[in-house]
């Protein structure tokens, strides 16, 4: 049995939610897209990226050919248009069998698994990421540093042939659980204090998920923020 709450808030500087979320426990998908572009085109991005991954993979495909043919849609929706603002969009989704997990993603939208602890799976697409891989930035700085919300990989923005589409996948141990989220979460919170919550066992999923939305609207709000938390029993 699968418990998940669910939330997003467009957060306090943004006047709109370029963010959104899909939670489908029959079908086993669960994801979270945050779009970005000019007026309106964020919201469009990460809609279409969300409907698109959602009918490939109830159609039977796997995350990887649902993410990259999302990925087309998106593309040929911009080629389409009036005009040529660009829009793109992460996602990091997660799709759930009777005998394990299956994690992709691109851009900087995260997953987690929680229990034991707080551990992530996914791999940011971004420049802070790759400067501290390469030895060049300290781990520790990474929150402060100005270019920390930098992509280097992006539905709609990255060229498909340069498309990487990160994977992870595994066996779910009992009393493992599962936290995605945006990057409007993890800019205002830190790991010890998402854990912290997502650990607290008389708290329901989706009270835990409220919370986390207000202490990171407590932090600053800075973002649009969005998280889905699933716990297994």
């Amino acid at each position: 049995m699968i418990e998940f709450g669910h939330g997003t808030h467009v957060g306090l500087r943004r006047t709109r939610n370029e963010d959104t979320y899909y939670a489908d426990a029959a079908l086993g998908l669960f994801l979270v897209a945050d779009g970005m572009g000019g007026h309106l085109h964020g919201e469009v991005a990460s809609a279409v990226v969300r409907d698109s991954v959602v009918e490939l993979v109830g159609r039977g495909h796997s995350l990887a050919e649902a993410i990259r043919t999302a990925d087309e849609h998106l593309l040929a929706q911009m080629h389409e248009g009036a005009d040529v603002m660009p829009m793109g969009s992460t996602i990091a989704a997660l799709r759930l069998s009777e005998d394990g997990y299956e994690a992709a993603w691109v851009g900087d939208s995260r997953i987690y698994t929680t229990g034991r602890e707080l551990r992530q799976i996914s791999h940011d697409h971004s420049l802070v990421q790759a400067l501290v891989e390469a030895g060049q930035l300290d781990p520790a700085h990474t929150a402060r540093h100005p270019q920390r919300n930098v992509l280097t990989q992006a539905l709609g923005v990255t060229a498909p042939a340069q498309l990487h589409v990160g994977m992870a996948h595994g066996r779910i141990a009992p009393g493992m659980g599962f936290l995605l989220c945006s990057d409007g979460l993890t800019e205002d919170l830190d790991a010890a204090s998402i854990a912290r919550t997502v650990a607290r066992t008389d708290l329901a999923a989706q009270e835990c998920v409220d919370q986390l939305l207000l202490d990171a609207l407590d932090r600053g709000g800075k973002d649009n923020i969005t998280a889905i938390l699933l716990r297994s029993s």
